[in-house]
């Protein structure tokens, strides 16, 4: 069916045609930087026909990873494998946790998106009236949910004992496996939903307006709301010519860079002096907090799809609590959860592997003006951090080297992002990196994807590694647990 613009026949049948609330799939990156459908190359058309062939749409999740091609093929390969494969849990159940799992950080988008396909593969009605309205062994699941999202730190393997040991409503240990890897991959997915800015489409709730336009596109209640075009909503302070300023900022990181490979090269510090600074990066994480932290109450389309509402995250060892440092080199996900993941659920550890290591590893070897540059230091740096911030230390890593590589902006950012990422806004997004904005411009020696050089490339490449950062941490304390049962 085709339908025109609104005509008195219309008018008269009561017919309301609705129009995207938003322009583009992002609040945060300007329309006119996303890939327009329909103009894209061969290597990102696949990839949208795999998405649409997937999900039976092309969602804004996708629009914006595609600045990332070879990341978004390994992303869609992995969450076709967890939703529709083969696996211990049945269709229903894969939505229904992914739906309580994007519930506990308040993010309606992907909550909305799954609601949908859980309703397609014949899930009950009832059981998204609220988590009390789900099969009891479900229910069961919301504590390790919570304490995943918010805590990890806290899981023991008495939490797993619980849910494997509960007479008729048990979990195999298979499923508990795909249980986890959805918990943590949807925790992770609303992370990049909202540090992205994630719009909703046109067919989603909160994606449209019944509003008719004006003829200058925008009507008195834009304007009382302080929109004024849709150049305005996406005005950033940096989205002009680097300045000089910028430009001495990206030089200064750089040259940190160079210097702290020249004393790695002179000399090493000592393990204890390495245990030293980790503890003191650790305890300085608990007070890097964002300007905007303040507490925000679900609503309840969204909070009754878990329990206890007022659970969130706290700080590692806040409070006099103490908790011991996981020590990477005890239990790590390339010599321990890795095995574990393949061996109760075939092939998805190889698949999550592929997808850390795309993120990890990802570079087109430039910053800002800069080519042949190697940011391998910077990447660590970021991934290492966010690892902290969970407890999780690494015997090798001199985690001096984070405070001089990045800065308290980013740091808020990231902070923000993985551990309570329904509380970002704009502004963050914006405050981060603002000397990358123009970062990649004409500079990738990668087939011509014009993705890779727009300005926003770098927050989107951010992002991912703080997805991938976030998701690993999660699962580490998860299967530390479960092997400790096991054992």
């Amino acid at each position: 069916m085709r339908v025109g613009r609104p005509g008195p026949q219309q008018q008269e049948l009561g017919i309301r045609i609705p129009r995207p609330l938003g322009h583009g799939p992002s609040r945060f990156i300007p329309e006119k930087e996303t890939v327009q459908v329909g103009s894209e190359d061969a290597m990102m058309h696949a990839l949208f026909a795999d998405s649409f062939a997937t999900l039976g749409r092309l969602d804004n999740v996708t629009l914006v990873m595609v600045f990332h091609p070879q990341y978004l093929e390994s992303f869609l390969k992995t969450q076709h494998y967890l939703l529709q494969m083969d696996g211990p849990l049945p269709l229903h159940y894969r939505h229904y946790i992914g739906i309580m799992a994007a519930a506990r950080h308040q993010c309606s988008y992907l909550v909305n998106l799954h609601v949908n396909d859980f309703l397609h593969v014949g899930g009950d009605p009832k059981w998204l009236n609220g988590l009390e309205n789900a099969p009891q062994k479900l229910q069961n699941l919301g504590e390790l949910n919570k304490m995943l999202a918010h805590r990890p730190w806290l899981i023991t393997k008495e939490h797993i004992e619980q849910l494997l040991k509960t007479e008729e409503n048990s979990w195999s240990l298979a499923e508990l496996i795909h249980a986890v890897v959805l918990l943590t991959h949807y925790h992770s997915l609303a992370s990049f939903t909202f540090g992205c800015g994630i719009s909703p489409e046109i067919d989603c709730e909160g994606g449209h307006t019944f509003r008719p336009p004006s003829v200058s596109n925008y009507c008195l209640c834009d304007i009382t709301n302080g929109y004024h075009g849709v150049d305005d909503i996406h005005a950033s302070p940096a989205a002009s010519i680097p300045t000089t300023e910028s430009v001495c900022e990206v030089e200064a990181l750089m040259e940190k860079m160079k210097q702290l490979q020249e004393c790695r090269d002179e000399e090493e510090a000592s393990q204890e002096e390495m245990a030293t600074r980790f503890e003191r990066e650790k305890r300085e994480s608990m007070f890097v907090c964002s300007s905007e932290d303040e507490e925000s109450a679900p609503t309840r389309d969204v909070s009754r799809h878990f329990e206890d509402t007022s659970y969130g995250y706290k700080d590692f060892s806040r409070h006099g609590m103490h908790v011991p440092t996981f020590r990477a080199q005890d239990y790590s996900w390339e010599d321990h959860g890795y095995s574990l993941v393949n061996r109760l659920y075939p092939d998805v550890g190889q698949l999550l592997d592929e997808k850390f290591h795309i993120a990890y590893n990802l570079t087109y070897n430039t910053m800002a003006m800069h080519k042949d540059v190697d940011t391998s230091m910077l990447r660590r740096a970021i991934w290492n951090y966010i690892h902290c911030m969970f407890g999780i230390r690494y015997d090798d890593y001199d985690y001096g080297e984070i405070n001089q590589l990045l800065d308290r902006s980013f740091k808020v950012y990231i902070k923000t992002v993985v551990c309570t990422p329904e509380k970002t806004t704009k502004r963050m997004y914006d405050s981060f990196w603002r000397q990358f904005e123009h970062s990649e411009k004409g500079q990738t020696t990668l087939p011509p994807l014009p993705l890779l050089t727009t300005p926003s490339a770098p927050q989107v490449h951010v992002n991912l590694l703080l997805v991938e950062a976030r998701m690993q941490a999660e699962l580490l304390y998860a299967l530390r647990a479960i092997t400790r049962y096991m054992t």
